[in-house]
């Protein structure tokens, strides 16, 4: 049984499927692996690399003879077009936001599996790929605001007189939030953090952070441990709330997210006004809305403010930029999903285990996310 792995298509992704680690556990398992010339080179992963450990290295992989095809983001109708109906794949599917994708891999006959999908539970947290990437994304995005803060993040002491530690406030935190809490700390600043999450308090104080807690009187958490959208007067109250502490920072990092839906506005233009020239915001969602007003996916923007300005740096593809810890990291979730999946070299999806058909957005013609299902239902009925 052949695994395939791609140079990823979409410009600027520089993250692989599958390392030379991962290949040499798919050889040892039994699957022949087939891998795309300079598919890791991006990540630091050579050629040569793949062949020692048992790969073939071809000049394109030949997808239609693929029995798994194991890739980072969505694919596109080429793709999908181009492999044989049965084929399995498995990667970020992003199924909410790619509803044309996933009813041509139904109609295609292919069994794809979203990384997105793995439930939150013990068994599975050696395939969570979101958790995996998260934490790469949060330690980014705080590098990303000391590049742009012209000013040190640690208290010094000196001769010259003292230098106060940045303040730092996280917006967000789930996994990416809290790396960012732990990186920024690491850098010496002063972190506080907020979150909409009953069980987020703890979290953020285990990480050295203060807890900033808003009076919202309403419950934000969902299944799984991620938050729910809030009500319209209560989002509207949470930004007033808010307010006051985003005056106060010198470095925000935001990480909000809302699995399926667009990311939360958390601060707004008169919000960012209230801010000290020379402040940074770091906006992790910017891909999907942005928790900032004003904030481009993978842009820079400057916003006008007395005596200066405040910096937005829009984040895109932020594990991308770390190819080498984020591909390591992802090609071992995926491997982990395989192995779940194998049977003496085989792949044989069980849909009786609970990973596996949480995870499967299609299978044999038909789309099994139920979410997803109904989006397309209701998209067709709107035609």
């Amino acid at each position: 049984m052949q695994i395939a792995i791609r140079r990823e298509p979409i410009p600027g992704e520089r993250r692989v499927a599958a390392t030379p680690a991962t290949v040499a556990q798919y050889t040892a398992a039994g699957f022949s692996v087939v891998v795309e010339q300079e598919a890791g080179l991006a990540a630091g992963h050579p050629d040569g690399a793949y062949r020692d450990a048992g790969a073939e290295v071809v000049a394109e992989v030949d997808l239609g003879a693929a029995d798994v095809l194991a890739h980072v983001r969505p694919l596109d109708p080429a793709t999908i077009g181009a492999l044989a109906p049965g084929t399995i794949t498995i990667g970020f599917a992003s199924p909410a936001s790619e509803l044309p994708a996933v009813a041509a891999l139904a109609e295609r006959g292919i069994t794809a599996f979203s990384l997105e999908l793995i439930p939150r539970i013990s068994r599975a947290q050696s395939m969570d790929a979101l958790t995996s990437q998260s934490l790469i994304a949060g330690y980014r995005c705080v590098l990303e605001a000391a590049l742009h803060f012209p000013r040190f993040f640690p208290l010094y002491m000196t001769a010259a007189g003292t230098i106060p530690p940045a303040r730092v406030l996280v917006l967000g935190a789930g996994v990416a939030g809290l790396q960012a809490i732990a990186t920024a700390k690491r850098l010496g600043a002063k972190v506080s953090a907020y979150d909409v999450r009953s069980a987020s308090a703890d979290e953020v104080r285990s990480m050295g952070g203060t807890f900033i807690a808003l009076d919202l009187e309403e419950n934000a958490d969902a299944a799984g441990g991620y938050a729910k959208e809030l009500a319209a007067d209560r989002a509207d109250r949470q930004r007033e709330l808010l307010a006051p502490h985003v005056a106060a920072a010198d470095v925000i990092v935001t990480t909000a997210a809302i699995p399926g839906r667009p990311a939360p506005r958390l601060i707004t233009s008169p919000m960012l006004e209230g801010m000290t020239a020379g402040s940074v915001v770091v906006d992790l969602a910017a891909e999907t809305g942005g928790n900032v007003e004003g904030a481009v996916a993978g842009e820079t923007v400057a916003v006008d403010v007395p005596g200066g300005s405040v910096t937005i740096v829009g984040m895109k593809d932020a594990p991308s930029t770390m190819a080498s810890d984020a591909s390591r990291l992802l090609a071992q979730n995926i491997a982990n999903v395989i192995a779940l999946m194998s049977v003496e070299g085989s792949v044989a999806p069980d849909f009786d285990d609970e990973i596996i058909a949480a995870s499967c957005v299609t299978h044999g013609g038909v789309v099994r996310h139920e979410p997803t299902a109904t989006a397309l239902a209701d998209q067709k009925g709107a035609r």
